[in-house]
């Protein structure tokens, strides 16, 4: 039995303090599930690209490397108490370039953005976006917190500059739901700016955990 449905919001051991999901054990689960590739996502960070890549090639299975970075509210460049509030997105390679662009967007984040996290911002993002796949990610992402504060104008400028930051081709609305409150009423504003902007739509299950 082989499944069409592939993982790509996944938090490994290299998200520190937060996943729950050992490589190996991760990589095993879904080749077992006869899955064809998996993703890895780790928080602000790319520190198991080679031992993820390295395991799910033994396994058989397509390793999708990508980062779910801290976006910062204005630059990534200033640092003070304004600051500390950042947005989720996810950033998935696609190509060479789009892998090389993202060790660049990261090692940024840490040697120039960092405050409390690693930030990126949307001057960064523009300037290495080429080679890479974006989704409006989870609840924290910037699109979602807006339509969570019941801001639809803002939610849709926010889903309209990603997508001209990256391509239509390669912006996607990410739709989750786990059973929650906020996630029913967060979906039903995605799906509005999706069909609003004419975006593409990616259903995803923000993994922590190996098994429930």
């Amino acid at each position: 039995m082989s499944s069409d449905f592939v993982h790509l919001h996944v938090h490994t051991q290299y998200s520190l303090l937060d996943g729950a999901c050992r490589v190996e054990d991760l990589v095993n689960k879904a080749a077992d599930l006869g899955m064809k590739a998996l993703g890895m996502t780790d928080h602000g960070n790319m520190f198991g690209a080679v031992h993820f890549y390295q395991a799910a090639k033994k396994a058989g299975i397509k390793p999708i490397i990508g980062c779910e970075a801290y976006v910062a509210q204005g630059s990534r460049l200033e640092k003070n108490s304004d600051q500390r509030s950042i947005s989720h997105l996810l950033l998935l390679a696609k190509d060479n370039q789009g892998y090389a662009n993202l060790i660049k967007l990261v090692s940024a984040g840490y040697l120039d953005g960092f405050y409390y996290k690693p930030r990126m911002d949307k001057e960064l993002l523009s300037q290495y976006a080429k080679g890479l796949i974006c989704t409006s990610a989870c609840l924290k992402g910037e699109v979602s917190n807006f339509l969570l504060k019941g801001n639809y104008n803002l939610a849709l400028k926010s889903a309209d500059e990603l997508s001209q930051i990256f391509g239509k081709d390669n912006f996607y609305i990410e739709l989750m739901d786990h059973g929650l409150r906020e996630q029913k009423k967060v979906n039903e504003g995605l799906i509005k700016i999706a069909q609003e902007l004419s975006l593409k739509t990616v259903a995803t299950n923000d993994v922590h955990y190996l098994n429930q």
